[in-house]
């Protein structure tokens, strides 16, 4: 007789064990209060200081992320989210940042292999055809001022990734999961908080919907890794490989542009050349998630 084989989501109980004493769904939406208002006090102790030392057009620039300090300071301000639900865990849950996380060593091997492997992935896409973004990319940042930047960069990016891992596949997805068993919830309720905060049609037009679906589905795919890995690594990994790309390498030229190497030749809002590169987006992400899929096997 064969053995039976485990369930895809059985590791996500290791994740999930501790908040099934305390799964109140008022726990969750106090943590959230918490994070909001923590995140919230934060960011303003911040700006104030911004708007304190600073030149007016350095508080501009620090809005919009469009220069390499401004940056990094907008990226590194994300440890603000990972402080607050680490302190809504504790508050209301009674619980560590390091149980959201799962078990620490596992985590940062499951992460390597992912990110490695997703390297291998970014290299081969980047040979294949089709060549070129559909017109000339716009130079924006010296190569040498990039690489100068480049290790604060890779680490402010990894703040701001692991933070919202932390926020919708740590603290809200097993808070769900905890109270209900139907991996519809606690898969879907996250990712749809999370595409509705991905959603800006002041900025990105008529584009902003299919923005939206896009993040959406990525947040499905990284609370998938995380209940099936159990533990945040792959999740961090998938979405600090999308940024570092998105930010570091190939930004658009509205906002938050300010580490990029090169600069789209179209903005967010612009429905021709934008949509059919989203389109390709959709088939990357899906190819990338598989990629990490098999990188936890091993």
């Amino acid at each position: 007789m064969s053995e039976a084989r485990p369930a895809p989501y059985a590791a996500h109980e290791r994740l999930v064990a501790q908040v099934r004493s305390q799964p109140e769904l008022w726990r969750l939406l106090v943590g959230l209060v918490v994070i909001g208002v923590t995140v919230t006090v934060l960011n303003m102790v911040l700006i104030a200081l911004v708007a304190g030392l600073a030149s007016d057009d350095w508080k501009q620039s620090f809005m919009a992320g469009s220069s390499p300090v401004a940056m990094l300071v907008l990226l590194a301000s994300f440890g603000f989210v990972t402080l607050g639900v680490a302190v809504a865990a504790r508050l209301l849950q009674y619980r560590s940042l390091w149980s959201i996380l799962g078990p620490s060593w596992e985590g940062v091997t499951q992460f390597w292999r992912v990110f490695k492997a997703l390297l291998v992935v970014g290299v081969v896409a980047a040979i294949l055809p089709p060549y070129g973004l559909g017109a000339a990319l716009v130079s924006n940042l010296a190569f040498s001022t990039w690489l100068l930047f480049l290790p604060l960069s890779l680490l402010a990016v990894l703040i701001q990734t692991s933070a919202e891992e932390v926020l919708f596949r740590g603290f809200i997805q097993q808070s769900l999961a905890a109270r209900f068993r139907s991996p519809i919830i606690w898969l879907g309720v996250p990712s749809l908080v999370f595409a509705a905060g991905h959603y800006a049609p002041g900025t990105a037009g008529d584009n902003a919907v299919l923005i939206a679906l896009w993040s959406g589905m990525f947040g499905l795919l990284a609370g998938d890794l995380t209940a099936r890995s159990g533990t945040l690594g792959p999740a961090i990994a998938l979405h600090f490989f999308n940024n570092m790309v998105a930010l570091l390498f190939f930004s658009l030229p509205d906002h938050l542009n300010g580490l990029a190497l090169y600069l789209l030749p179209y903005d967010m809002s612009d429905a021709d050349m934008l949509r059919q590169w989203l389109y390709v987006d959709f088939a990357m992400m899906i190819v990338t998630w598989l990629t990490a899929r098999v990188a936890i096997r091993r």
